[in-house]
């Protein structure tokens, strides 16, 4: 839309102000270019105030929530996870095992290889029971209780928000 049309449409619905008013006015009174303008633009305003507008059928609001309704249940539910949550008790494991991995070749007993292979008369496996006495037991025992509280407290206020 041009300026033009603009302008007039303004003059026709009357949202100019009466500086606008009173310039419009002047310009469709003198100049032959507003003039044709304003005439195509007030026959088509007159055209759309007769126009009678049908009414929609009864079931049309019915129709329109069926398909919604049937739009939204087409989609998978999803439950909305927290990616680095995920990434963090992944971490967790990893370091863990690594740690285990490190403690338990760095206290196995291996005869180092020579030019001639030994075959160990004794292997000897070590015993992680050391390393879950009891402040590492403790330790774990707190931190999983401190999880499940975490996660309990979610759990509630998930629980609490759609039942309001």
């Amino acid at each position: 839309m041009n300026s033009i049309e603009e302008k007039l449409w303004n003059y026709l619905d009357g949202s100019c102000s009466t500086k606008e008013h009173e310039a419009i006015s002047h310009l469709i009174a003198t100049d032959p270019t507003y003039q044709q303008k304003y005439q195509e633009l007030l026959a088509f305003n007159q055209e759309l105030e007769n126009m009678e507008l049908d009414a929609p059928p009864m079931a049309f609001t019915y129709n329109v929530m069926e398909a919604i309704r049937t739009e939204e249940a087409s989609k998978p539910l999803k439950a909305n996870i927290d990616h680095r949550i995920i990434k963090a008790i992944a971490a967790f494991f990893v370091v863990t095992i690594a740690a285990l991995l490190v403690i338990a070749l760095a206290n196995s007993h291996t005869s180092s290889v020579h030019e001639t292979v030994q075959i160990p008369v004794k292997v000897q496996i070590p015993t992680l029971t050391n390393y879950f006495s009891g402040p590492v037991m403790k330790g774990f025992l707190f931190f999983d209780v401190v999880l499940a509280l975490f996660l309990l407290d979610e759990y509630l206020r998930k629980r609490h928000t759609t039942a309001s």
